[in-house]
């Protein structure tokens, strides 16, 4: 057992004695008890101290994984290994509010395919942005296979910003995959189609249907993706499967693999062999070599036409200007991943035992003499395999993906078939280490280990299946996520993590320190196009506007209250519902759901959202805020009612179900002061306070100060019906009066609590 285990162990054995000792009389278990009941080793206490992270405490690590089906990306800690978001992106998801309301409706309006709305996405592989070859914490990017779109995700608040479709591709499992600064962010087809999807007969697939690369082109100061400064590259109808970016020695080029170079044609029902037949009978498939610096430089200079709104260079030109070369790899490959040094280049293949280790030198030098072994029918020349490798490592079965270490020269290599990761050093071509891994693992993720700097420390298996891991579930297993400690020479297998939203494909990891997302938004914004909104409302401000059969509501959310809570229309008005959540506070986040609308909104702190809908049935629909925000929660309500066509509208009066007495007024009176001596006391403890050195104290105290004012004004309309004897108005403002105050309080001692918890000392 290593030293610092045994000190963790010694130390947690050494609380448990402690604890027992000192608990006895209340009957709290020992540690050791504990460790016999539940069957419990010293190596499982070891995994679990290396994972807890206590309440209150944060993880080191970020990771960002593929939601496969579920169409969006998973967002959790490491080493906790707690799920801390679902980011939607190609789907609606009702929690966030995503898909449900106007603005997040634009967003996915903008992946349409051939001009029909599609709301379902297969997500691969994310890539976070990235400077100087290392992850910089401001974007992400996640590509759509099925439907060959790609989205751009804004780390400031982890929303989902901007989806393209790519007007060539009919898919794109290659993507997606940046340069070191983000200049680009690569996308590669996966299954040859004629571009644009138009009709061309199979028995035409040699000379119509086509693979492809695109290089779109990321404006960072938008934070979107440039269609009109990107450009695509024409390649052979081979299956394109993975990219990767070179770096360093390797910058300014691009690494993709493919599989089914044979172009082979299935139609098992036509008396064919499948696919799987046909698409693995070589023994090689190719490493395709793309030059984007040079690709870049051609546009620029005005040397690319435009197809479909976008740079398209034909093979022929890729080949005349030195753009594109072919290399012979390993058949079925599923992984081309670049050293941090940009050196080297590893190829698994997924038929082959071996681990295939490229050198960038080598590659340059061919490409420099022209050493060729031929072209293939495109006229792509081929570069020859022996001239180029640097070593071939025999790893196991099934190689996939392949990982880095911060160690020099170390990597990981999952093995789908063998069911293990397997360690190694690529430079002197050895074997290191072994781990099974439960069950067939596909992708892998080292901590940044994308970068020019990868930090080591953890590996997590993205497994295929879980069999007998977790807890029956039905037919349907979840996936299994299992983080490895890779500190040490040996791997250590640490957590089983269940994941139940659809197969993760790829993952990254990043620091979580380089994240810096907002808490809230400035007022009144429109969060999915990052800019004002034009339906922002101020407190007071609120008003009900009219414009022939089209109604807009300018509305607000803060705690507890709605405004407006009656809204009134016509049958067959459009209704566009426009709220603005006055919240400070972080974590003061409101929904908004109404009957029978099909509306469910999310509007966090600062954000104004919208929703529109026709009011096509006469009626009376309830809405409520659907996020628990307060005490009286379930009291933040309103009406929307729906008047038939034609309707004759009579005069009544409104009856109160309680009659109030001047004796219910002083009664409520004095419960506001016995109140607001309460609030004076948590305002002096916190002024007595550095409170402005805490900025979410500041926040809640912005808060409270809005509520306090409230109830300045519930208290002088109160007092303005009691000086006209109307002790049912007077009453009913007195109570407002003190539900403003008893959000103030809530809010005041929430901000005494964290100063408390924060050390905050008193101001001399």
């Amino acid at each position: 057992m290593k030293p610092r285990f045994k000190k963790i162990l010694s130390m947690l054995l050494g609380i448990g004695v402690g604890v027992s000792v000192a608990a006895s009389a209340w009957s709290e278990p020992t540690l050791q008890q504990v460790m016999k009941a539940r069957g419990l080793t010293q190596k499982d206490l070891l995994a679990a101290a290396e994972t807890y992270t206590p309440t209150g405490k944060r993880d080191e690590y970020i990771a960002f994984a593929s939601g496969g089906q579920q169409g969006g990306v998973m967002v959790y800690g490491i080493p906790s290994m707690r799920i801390l978001k679902y980011i939607a992106v190609f789907a609606p998801e009702p929690w966030q509010g995503y898909g449900y309301d106007d603005e997040s409706k634009a967003v996915l309006a903008e992946g349409k395919v051939h001009g029909k709305l599609i709301t379902y996405g297969d997500t691969h592989h994310p890539a976070l942005s990235e400077t100087n070859g290392d992850y910089d914490g401001q974007y992400l990017f996640i590509n759509d296979k099925s439907n060959a779109r790609l989205a751009v995700i804004d780390l400031k608040d982890f929303e989902t910003k901007q989806i393209v479709h790519n007007p060539f591709f009919q898919s794109d499992h290659g993507g997606t995959f940046v340069t070191p600064n983000t200049e680009y962010v690569m996308e590669g087809t996966q299954y040859p189609a004629p571009y644009g999807g138009k009709y061309v007969p199979l028995s035409k697939f040699n000379e119509k249907y086509r693979g492809g690369l695109t290089y779109w082109k990321f404006d960072r100061k938008k934070g979107r993706l440039d269609k009109s400064q990107s450009f695509v590259f024409e390649l052979p109808p081979y299956s394109q499967d993975l990219s990767d970016a070179g770096k360093l020695a390797s910058y300014g080029w691009g690494f993709t693999n493919s599989f089914c170079s044979e172009r082979y044609v299935g139609g098992d029902m036509q008396g064919r062999p499948p696919f799987e037949a046909g698409c693995s009978s070589k023994d090689t498939d190719y490493m395709h070599v793309t030059n984007w610096k040079k690709a870049a430089e051609l546009v620029k200079e005005g040397k690319v036409q435009k197809r479909r709104g976008m740079y398209f260079i034909p093979i022929k030109q890729a080949v005349k200007e030195g753009l594109l070369y072919l290399i012979p790899e390993p058949k079925s490959p599923h992984g081309v991943d670049v050293t941090p040094d940009g050196k080297y280049i590893i190829v698994a293949g997924k038929l082959d035992s071996h681990v295939s280790v490229f050198s960038w030198p080598k590659i340059q030098k061919a490409i420099k003499t022209h050493d060729f072994e031929g072209r293939d029918p495109y006229g792509i020349p081929i570069i020859p395999m022996k001239d180029v490798l640097h070593t071939q490592i025999e790893v196991g079965l099934g190689p996939l993906h392949t990982q880095f270490d911060s160690k020099k020269c170390i990597a990981y290599t999952s093995l789908y078939v063998d069911s293990q990761v397997v360690k190694y050093d690529y430079c002197k071509g050895k074997v290191l280490d072994k781990i099974d891994i439960h069950y067939n693992i596909g992708h892998l993720m080292t901590m940044e280990g994308d970068t020019e700097h990868p930090d080591g420390k953890y590996l997590v298996a993205l497994n295929k299946l879980a069999i007998d891991r977790f807890n029956p579930v039905g037919p349907l297993h979840p996936q299994n996520h299992q983080l490895i400690d890779i500190s040490g020479q040996k791997m250590r297998l640490l957590y089983d993590m269940p994941v139940p939203l659809g197969e993760p494909h790829y993952a990254q990891a990043i620091k979580a320190t380089k994240l810096k997302p907002l808490i809230r938004y400035p007022f009144g914004w429109n969060a999915r196009a990052n800019h004002k909104s034009r339906w922002r409302t101020r407190p007071g401000r609120e008003r009900i506007v009219r414009h022939g059969t089209r109604v807009d509501v300018y509305g607000t959310v803060i705690r507890s209250h709605i405004t407006p809570e009656i809204i009134r229309v016509n049958e067959g008005d459009t209704v566009s519902l426009h709220f603005t959540n006055l919240e400070r506070a972080e974590d003061e986040t409101h929904g908004f759901a109404i009957n029978g609308q099909n509306v469910q909104l999310s509007i966090e702190p600062g954000s104004t959202v919208s929703a529109t809908f026709v009011a096509d049935r006469p009626g009376v629909y309830p809405y409520y805020c659907t996020e628990f925000c307060s005490a009286l929660h379930l009291e933040m309500e309103g009406y929307l009612i729906v008047k038939p066509k034609n309707y004759k509208a009579q005069t009544v009066s409104l009856k109160h179900g309680v009659v109030y007495t001047k004796a219910d007024y002083d009664k409520q009176v004095a419960t506001n002061m016995k109140t607001q001596a309460v609030i004076d006391k948590v305002v002096r403890y916190i002024t007595s306070r550095n409170y402005k050195d805490y900025p979410q104290v500041v926040s809640l105290m912005e808060d409270a100060t809005d509520q306090l004012n409230f109830a300045k004004g519930a208290r002088k309309k109160a007092e303005a019906a009691a000086a006209k004897g109307d002790w049912q108005n007077a009453m009913l403002w007195a109570n407002q009066w003190w539900q403003y105050q008893v959000k103030t309080a809530d809010i005041g001692l929430r901000a005494k609590t964290y100063l408390d918890q924060h050390g905050a000392h008193k101001i001399k």
